[in-house]
């Protein structure tokens, strides 16, 4: 299940409110689909009944029956998605203890653990899944983006220029990593900042090896607002288009999984600094500029707009599986619980948990959406 804050952006025409909310609704809906049907599909293989299949919260727009009696329904409230199990109490999954049918063998609190493990778990998989099909997808039809990793300038008084960065250079590794792109170098070194990276590079043919430490600097977000981001100092003109290298289908696979991985990587690295206090929270964003960036998205190319829903995919499946309850994440905290135990937890310890989880989920959501309307306002 996926839970986000309102949308309320003011906006000067109808038109405009359109082209940021649609774009959007279908980017978000299209990934919690596939992430509610994750959950569905390997319910149904472990012999579970899915009762509601729905797209959105509140009350149905329009919905029906499937000849396994699951209900599918979209909602007027698109920020988000669930499946409800036989035997939950709610949208979240939460055990109806109390119900009847809770011990029938179709239900979800009558299976195995594995199993149960297995269905909440589906859900973050295929968000990793789609994501990396959609990646696969860009790199096999359209190619992969390459700007040559070259230094064309190195700004004076920079950690670049301290490190001893000549124009010329070609970045070859980052910390025994092949660097392929100026692009892949960005994204290093942007979550790199206070740490030393071992850089070598391409220098009139021997190569050279440099130690440079990338300096916190915050820059524009490129949707109105500014973010703080490692920064080495080195300059790269874009003369002429990127170039597009197309992958066969294995090779883009890899590349996918590869993208994938990297986008998890620096979120947690992310989260690590901002824990340890050199990252601000004033990064978090919420529905409101997810939409902008979605709409800016959508007025470049259609390319454009599925590569963010990869992104978006990969960021939603990470999001589900902290151990928070009330998100998948929970679930499985709950129930490696239970594995170590022998037994589950007692029902007013996973209440209580519950409603831990969703203080922290209201808290973040609030958190962010602060964050949006500052960003809105800020400049």
């Amino acid at each position: 299940m996926e839970l986000t804050g309102l949308l309320a952006v003011p906006f000067e025409s109808f038109g405009s409110i359109l082209s940021y909310v649609v774009p959007f609704i279908v980017v978000m809906s299209f990934i919690v689909f596939f992430h509610e049907l994750g959950h569905f599909m390997v319910a149904r293989w472990c012999g579970v009944k899915v009762e509601v299949f729905s797209i959105g919260f509140g009350r149905e727009i329009f919905g029906w029956y499937d000849r396994h009696g699951t209900r599918w329904r979209v909602a007027w409230i698109p920020l988000g998605g669930y499946v409800r199990f036989k035997g939950d109490a709610d949208a979240a999954s939460r055990p109806d203890h109390d119900s009847p049918v809770a011990a029938d063998p179709d239900s979800f609190p009558a299976k195995p653990l594995w199993q149960r493990a297995l269905i909440v778990a589906a859900g973050p998989l295929a968000n990793f899944i789609l994501a990396i099909v959609l990646f696969a997808g860009i790199y096999a039809f359209v190619g992969v983006p390459v700007m040559e990793p070259v230094v064309d300038e190195v700004m004076p008084g920079s950690a670049a220029e301290e490190a001893g960065f000549r124009p010329g250079d070609r970045i070859l590794a980052i910390n025994g990593r092949e660097i392929r792109s100026f692009g892949e170098l960005r994204e290093i070194v942007a979550m790199s900042a206070g740490e030393p990276l071992r850089i070598l590079v391409e220098r009139e043919g021997r190569k050279v090896e440099l130690v440079a430490t990338p300096r916190l600097k915050e820059v524009p977000d490129g949707i109105g607002g500014r973010i703080k981001v490692g920064v080495l100092g080195i300059v790269h003109r874009q003369t002429g288009a990127v170039r597009h290298e197309k992958a066969g289908p294995l090779e883009a696979v890899g590349l996918a999984a590869r993208q994938t991985w990297n986008i998890v990587a620096g979120t947690m690295k992310y989260l690590k600094q901002m824990i340890v206090g050199r990252q601000s929270t004033d990064q978090l964003a919420g529905p409101i500029r997810i939409a902008q960036v979605t709409s800016q998205a959508a007025s470049i190319s259609f390319i454009a707009l599925v590569s963010l829903a990869a992104v978006l995919s990969v960021s939603i499946g990470l999001i589900n599986l902290f151990p928070i309850p009330m998100l998948d994440g929970g679930h499985l905290l709950y129930y490696a619980i239970e594995a170590v135990r022998g037994r589950p937890l007692s029902e007013s310890a996973q209440e209580f948990g519950f409603k831990v989880g969703m203080m922290l989920v209201l808290t973040l959501m609030l958190l962010a959406t602060f964050n949006d309307i500052r960003h809105l306002f800020m400049d």
